[in-house]
């Protein structure tokens, strides 16, 4: 288990890619979990499986297939990771963001999230869809962090400002998009945690109080090295189960992200496709 990566290990793993791709992405999309069909829409497509391509991590969880899929979509090339590795299947945290790290050498400048999410703020519902305004590194700030170790100084500086995290403007069309489409559009604060034991109903008093709309166990890693890498970001969140109040208790279960998720595409797609056709 790799703890850092140098930058020839990233060339490695583009150098196959790019015998096997048509073009270079400018878009990179990272499907959470039952988001798998966005990639299914892609044109021109060609998949790589993760197992393909050097040093690159192979997600274990059900609803993550795990392939590369390169293509046009709405007028744009990009290239779509369905499925994401995670840090609670034991993967390090230079692994789980090495396909970032990958997609930015290939020459991405937007990277588009999407994670299924629980939802904490009392106002929302199962299967809306919550526009990442901020996030809580709170593994990160554990020391976990994924820019720890040697700086890639070919990605960004050794400290990365973090106050502008999810693009002012992409979010700013992300809500346009949402009004035309129709589709209700949350807004709030994500907060990632290691998983993969879902939370306690001390947990969920303790993210609610330092002020976490969404809770998941992905996202910000990636996030953290895209941005030191200069990347812009927009992160949409799929509510797939609200978190109970304290006092009531409810059971949560992977199958229930699962199928939340399959309401949810169609909402997430709308939004990804309208996105990407104002771009």
């Amino acid at each position: 288990m790799p703890e850092f990566f140098s930058y020839s290990h990233i060339e490695a793993a583009v150098q196959v890619l790019e015998e096997r791709i048509l073009t270079k992405p400018g878009v990179g999309l990272i499907l959470g979990s039952g988001l798998n069909p966005l990639a299914d829409v892609v044109q021109d497509r060609v998949a790589v499986p993760y197992r393909e391509i050097p040093h690159f991590p192979v997600s274990t969880v059900e609803g993550h297939i795990g392939q590369l899929v390169f293509g046009r979509l709405e007028g744009q090339s990009v290239v779509v990771m369905q499925g994401r590795p995670h840090y609670y299947e034991g993967y390090s945290m230079a692994e789980v963001t090495f396909p970032v790290r990958v997609m930015q050498v290939l020459g991405i400048e937007i990277l588009i999230v999407t994670n299924a999410a629980g939802g904490l703020n009392s106002e929302f519902q199962v299967a809306d869809v919550m526009l990442i305004t901020d996030h809580i590194n709170l593994i990160g700030m554990g020391g976990a962090n994924p820019l720890r170790g040697p700086n890639l100084s070919e990605f960004g500086p050794r400290f990365p400002d973090m106050s502008g995290a999810y693009d002012a403007h992409l979010r700013a069309v992300a809500q346009q998009v949402a009004v035309a489409a129709g589709v209700p559009l949350r807004q709030g604060v994500y907060i990632s945690l290691a998983g993969p034991s879902f939370e306690t109903p001390a947990d969920l008093r303790f993210l609610r109080l330092i002020g976490a709309d969404a809770v998941g166990m992905s996202t910000v890693p990636e996030v953290t090295v895209a941005r030191h890498g200069g990347t812009r970001v927009l992160g949409l969140s799929g509510i797939s189960n609200v978190l109970p109040e304290p006092g009531v208790s409810v059971e949560t279960t992977h199958e229930e992200v699962l199928e939340a998720g399959r309401v949810l595409v169609p909402r997430l797609e709308a939004l990804v496709r309208g996105v990407l056709r104002s771009l």
